[in-house]
């Protein structure tokens, strides 16, 4: 029997309108209106919406303020919480300036929420300057402590960097310690991990746990020949269903061109992240 259902956004590199930079004339903001509008029209009904980081790209506070309304305006048109986490191109003083609209902090920004007897846990893996991710002592320490009691209908985590191994994307891209976060979440009651990051979707198992690497709404990204990775014109999201024996994931993909934005080589995106 189903529990409930959600759905999955990442990587939605919005900034606010007449900003300059490599994305501003993607009108990424606009497909994230269209998948609010694609899910809407589509009678999913989800429980709630988690976007699993880079919710800017390289984003200020007037960013923050300005996707806080794109978010704002989704959630009212679903009548469902949106919930998002940080990613290795947000700013965590700007975020919670511009988008929580709290005094600034470098705090790292995680919590908890129960919805119909599913826990949604978001975590902050971004590491300021850096590519990769890392959940930091504070974090895992608490999250010890959340998971020691069951939530009735298991518990989804959400982060910015997957746990899973990702073919073509080098592993200093990825979560660093997913070693310690994975031995935290065996034997617990998490049925789900949800990430973002490498702009391609992925499925696969870590710990036992069902852990999903979704493509994300601004573009997607592929292997190319010669060691490189290209960006293409992609929006996309997934529903993820919670049943009594864990979850499924049907991933969903907005009509697009597929026109290539731009290419680079994986020693270079290397290089730029030591």
């Amino acid at each position: 029997m189903e529990k409930l259902k959600f759905i999955h956004l990442t990587d939605t590199h919005m900034n606010a309108p007449h900003t300059e930079n490599m994305f501003s004339k993607l009108n990424l903001a606009e497909k994230v209106k269209s998948v609010f509008a694609h899910i809407h029209d589509s009678k999913v009904s989800p429980a709630f919406v988690v976007i699993t980081g880079d919710l800017s790209h390289e984003g200020n506070v007037q960013d923050y303020a300005y996707i806080r309304t794109i978010v704002d305006e989704g959630s009212a048109l679903l009548n469902v919480p949106v919930y998002v986490v940080l990613g290795n191109h947000d700013h965590r003083a700007p975020f919670r300036e511009g988008f929580l609209q709290e005094e600034a902090s470098e705090q790292p920004y995680f919590y908890s929420h129960t919805i119909q007897g599913v826990r949604l846990i978001g975590l902050n893996s971004q590491i300021k300057g850096h590519h990769h991710g890392e959940i930091d002592t504070e974090q895992l320490a608490w999250l010890e402590e959340t998971l020691r009691t069951p939530a009735e209908n298991g518990t989804i985590v959400a982060l910015h960097h997957p746990l899973l191994n990702i073919n073509g994307m080098p592993a200093d891209h990825l979560l660093a310690n997913r070693e310690q976060l994975g031995a935290v979440l065996e034997g617990t009651d998490v049925i789900g991990v949800v990430a973002g990051h490498v702009h391609t979707n992925n499925v696969g198992t870590y710990k036992g746990i069902c852990n999903v690497a979704a493509t994300g709404t601004a573009f997607g990204g592929e292997a190319a020949e010669d060691n490189q990775f290209k960006m293409v014109d992609f929006c996309g999201y997934n529903i993820i269903s919670v049943f009594e024996e864990g979850i499924t994931v049907q991933s969903v993909t907005l009509p697009g061109m597929q026109e290539e934005f731009f290419r680079f080589s994986l020693e270079a995106a290397a290089a730029h992240n030591e």
